[in-house]
């Protein structure tokens, strides 16, 4: 039977993942802010506690939760290292709290507290035996005289006893030592997955290796080398590489996805595995293993990290066809069944067959991959297609890496449905492709950011914004020429902490797709690209200077802290993202972006004046960190023009004192 002394209820903890099935999600830095009911009954004041470690110390480190209104207590303890850390909420009934409050009502209403007071210096006596059990010995003798003190006030000196009780240091020793026997724990600790600091803020640029060489000679390791400081300068933190096996020659894909290869080209590089090994081997064309650890460490000391794309699919002549084929699904007439997505056929590539009567081994194969390229030093791999594989086997595969190797990121490629997009964030992805790329008016911008950041997602979904990709060019990009480039890089970069571009497409602002489909013509995925990077046009600097704006705005750096501001023009979104900075100073980001790539669009920008610190009627400067022009704003509301021509796009810098006593933090 439970101790029915103990008489306080917690109740929906946060962040807690179906209920503690799944751990919640931080990186090295953040702050991990725990939100729970506790309550009593009767009207008796209610403490609780956060606490917490990290999973490799012995001792509980104890966080103050506050009152928040409607019996919630919230709190933030910190993760300075990468170790998983778990925590539990305790609650108790501060006894002395709620006799200090009817000590406060009984002295206004003019009673007689001789006795009040007698039953407070009890308490007080407790406490203090209390403490010196616990080795407190200072506080105990402290708490000996507070004692002495209020049983010794006579019938007329209940103002003075309640000055006494009302001693900060008394009511401070009296939380410190308060009755442990008493207090209700939530039991089973909640779990705390920390990832490296690199999963909370990234910038990612994907390059095809044989595209990097002389005009359409099939490019090197090495010319990948050469674009490490380029790749730099631009400010990105990852650089994301397709495929770098072995390329099936058997059903080999021709340029535009053609069923039958012209001799010569290259074929898909997601059809893995020739007679030059499968996924543990490199394209010989590409250059040697070693030559690839030696780009994997020019990468990094140029501060880059290299993405390696893992997709576990086969082309006919990957060595575990003929090894292992019970790991394949046959058709009635023996053959392997290649992939498909009806009307579309990818006789390149066989799918894995993941209810075979050798899973088990299947699954270690598949672990050893990932292990193979941490071995070679990558610490960041993007996944294909993650939800075309059983749910359990990715919680097992990625738990199985983590044990061994804590530093690597997982990026999930999953255009598929929520649940199945969350339930793999779950499973262990550090981060996720979203259904961003094809979210383009106001009204959905805004939605889907709120179920993003509002709902349970936010403890273990971590989306990376990416506006194209090899396989995507969406509609948006064919028909607004530049401007929708701009328009979508802004809003991916400045939304998301973590965002991504399918690099020189993007930079060039290449958006012939192919008929009625969301698809380059020409697509990189089967030819090489002769890319001319200082094309007229091109959006380099403009890529650099926004990376560079988010590498020096903390506000930009998060993806939680968004709030939706009225623009009073549809074609316009309107935000606010804020980080506190020194001297008690708020620094806010304004970003203001048209969504119309062809014409000029006018919007009466409104701020929350009061959340700012602002001053109804006050002028403030505010200073577009993109234009670099400075503007002088006058009230609640401004009005800006945007040229889709010149620059669709604003992010304004804002610094005002911080006013802690207001809740700007419109998402918790």
């Amino acid at each position: 039977m439970q101790d029915g002394r103990k008489r306080v209820v917690i109740e929906n903890v946060r962040p807690r993942v179906d209920g503690g099935r799944f751990p919640a999600k931080r990186a090295v830095g953040e702050d991990v802010a725990v939100r729970a009911d506790v309550f009593a009954d009767g009207h008796d004041v209610v403490r609780a506690v956060v606490a917490w470690r990290p999973v490799d110390e012995a001792e509980w480190r104890d966080e103050p939760m506050e009152r928040q209104g409607n019996d919630v207590f919230t709190a933030r303890f910190p993760i300075e290292r990468q170790v998983d850390h778990e925590f539990t909420v305790r609650g108790w009934i501060d006894h002395f709290a709620s006799w200090l409050t009817g000590l406060e009502k009984k002295v206004d209403a003019g009673q007689e507290v001789t006795v009040p007071l007698a039953d407070g210096a009890s308490l007080v006596m407790d406490a203090a035996g209390r403490a010196r059990e616990s080795g407190a010995r200072a506080d105990a003798d402290a708490l000996e005289g507070f004692a002495t003190s209020l049983a010794s006030f006579g019938p007329d000196e209940g103002e003075e006893g309640l000055a006494l009780a009302s001693d900060p240091l008394l009511g401070a020793m009296m939380v410190r030592h308060h009755h442990a026997e008493l207090v209700k724990s939530l039991g089973e600790a909640c779990h705390v997955a920390v990832e490296p600091a690199l999963v909370a803020c990234s910038a990612w640029y994907e390059l095809f290796p044989r595209s990097c060489g002389q005009g359409t000679e099939h490019g090197t390791f090495r010319d990948v080398m050469k674009q490490l400081p380029r790749v730099k300068s631009m400010g990105f933190d990852v650089l994301y590489l397709p495929p770098i096996h072995p390329i099936g020659r058997g059903f080999r894909k021709g340029a535009n996805n053609t069923t039958t290869a012209a001799p010569g080209e290259p074929g898909s590089p997601w059809a893995i595995g020739a007679a030059e090994g499968g996924h543990d081997a490199v394209h010989p064309r590409l250059g040697s293993l070693e030559d690839f650890r030696e780009l994997v460490g020019a990468a990094r000391s140029e501060g880059l990290e290299v993405a390696m794309d893992i997709a576990f699919q086969c082309s006919p002549d990957h060595p575990w066809v003929e090894a292992h084929p019970e790991w394949f699904r046959h058709r009635s007439d023996g053959t392997i069944q290649y992939a498909e997505n009806p009307p579309k056929k990818y006789q390149d590539i066989y799918p894995l067959d993941f209810e075979t009567p050798s899973w088990r081994e299947l699954w270690q194969a598949l672990r050893d991959v990932f292990l193979f390229w941490a071995g070679q030093g990558v610490r960041v791999f993007r996944v294909d297609n993650p939800h075309t594989k059983p749910l359990p086997f990715w919680e097992w595969c990625l738990g199985e890496v983590k044990k061994q190797r804590p530093e690597t990121v997982f990026l999930s490629e999953a255009f598929t449905r929520p649940k199945i997009m969350y339930r793999l964030a779950k499973a262990g992805f550090s981060q996720s492709y979203t259904y961003f790329t094809w979210r383009n008016s106001k009204q959905e911008i805004e939605s889907y950011m709120q179920e993003l950041v509002e709902t349970a997602p936010r403890d273990f979904f971590r989306p990376n914004f990416w506006p194209n990709t090899p396989d995507i060019l969406p509609e948006y990009l064919q028909y607004g020429g530049r401007p929708a480039f701009l328009i979508r890089l802004v809003l991916a970069a400045t939304l998301s902490s973590n965002y991504g571009i399918y690099g020189p497409a993007f930079e060039l602002c290449e958006n012939h797709g192919l008929d009625g489909r969301e698809e380059y013509l020409d697509s990189e995925k089967f030819e090489i690209k002769d890319w001319d990077l200082d094309r007229p046009g091109n959006l380099t600097a403009f890529i650099t200077r926004l990376n560079a704006i988010r590498a020096k705005t903390p506000a930009l750096r998060q993806t939680w802290n968004v709030r939706f501001l009225p623009s009073h023009n549809d074609h316009v979104v309107f935000f606010a993202k804020w980080a506190e900075g020194e001297e008690g100073r708020r620094e806010t980001t304004l970003t203001a972006v048209s969504l119309d790539p062809h014409n000029p669009q006018t919007a009466e920008l409104e701020l929350p004046l009061e959340d700012l610190g602002i001053k109804e009627g006050a002028t403030y400067m505010v200073h577009d960190l993109l234009g670099d022009d400075k503007f002088v704003w006058a009230g609640r509301t401004n009005r800006m023009a945007f040229d889709p021509r010149v620059l669709p796009a604003r992010v304004f810098r804002l610094r005002t004192r911080l006013r802690r006593e207001t809740d700007f933090d419109y998402f918790m």
